[in-house]
């Protein structure tokens, strides 16, 4: 059996990654605040988010309308069920819709869950910490790198000893392993 609070952050990725903003509701708590954190240029996503209603806006459906193909993981194990916080890495893939190119990143999530049942997130920042931007013919083995993966939970090295090798992935998998 699952702890809820990772039932609650597997729910905010398949909303995600899915494009399902009626899931945002069983991972986040009503007047939840998300904070991203990203280098300039890295993605276009608002700094703050205040309330469900605004993070199932951003995260899920007009990120929806960019990317598609979006595969996110966090890297480790869940959370124990009596965890109050709880901090991870995250790797992510994707293609833009608009384009095709294909998008790998990292960063690191730390979650904050109500201490009241159903331990519904809180607070979430999320940090980007690198993006990798490859050209659409590349598609193909990043997405069948990335669907081969333990969703939504993989170990790091996991992730990236089955990684295609790719010049432009190195940093987004030296961060990961914790070479870069």
């Amino acid at each position: 059996m699952t702890a809820i609070q990772a039932d609650a952050i597997r729910n905010y990725i398949l909303a995600k990654d899915g494009n399902r903003p009626h899931l945002i509701g069983s991972a986040f708590a009503e007047a939840a605040e998300v904070a991203i954190v990203a280098p300039q240029g890295t993605i276009s996503l608002p700094s703050r988010l205040q309330g469900r209603a605004a993070i199932a806006d951003a995260l899920a459906r007009r990120f929806g309308e960019a990317f598609e193909n979006v595969y996110t993981f966090c890297l480790g194990q869940p959370p124990a069920a009596d965890a109050d916080r709880f901090a991870c890495d995250w790797l992510v893939g994707m293609s833009e819709k608009a384009s095709g190119a294909v998008r790998v990143g990292c960063g690191r999530y730390d979650w904050t869950f109500a201490a009241a049942p159903p331990r519904l997130v809180e607070r979430l920042v999320i940090t980007i910490e690198c993006m990798a931007t490859l050209p659409a013919e590349r598609t193909g083995p990043v997405m069948a790198w990335l669907a081969g993966l333990p969703y939504p939970w993989c170990r790091a090295a996991t992730a990236a000893a089955s990684a295609p090798t790719d010049p432009e992935l190195s940093a987004v998998l030296g961060r990961i392993t914790g070479r870069a």
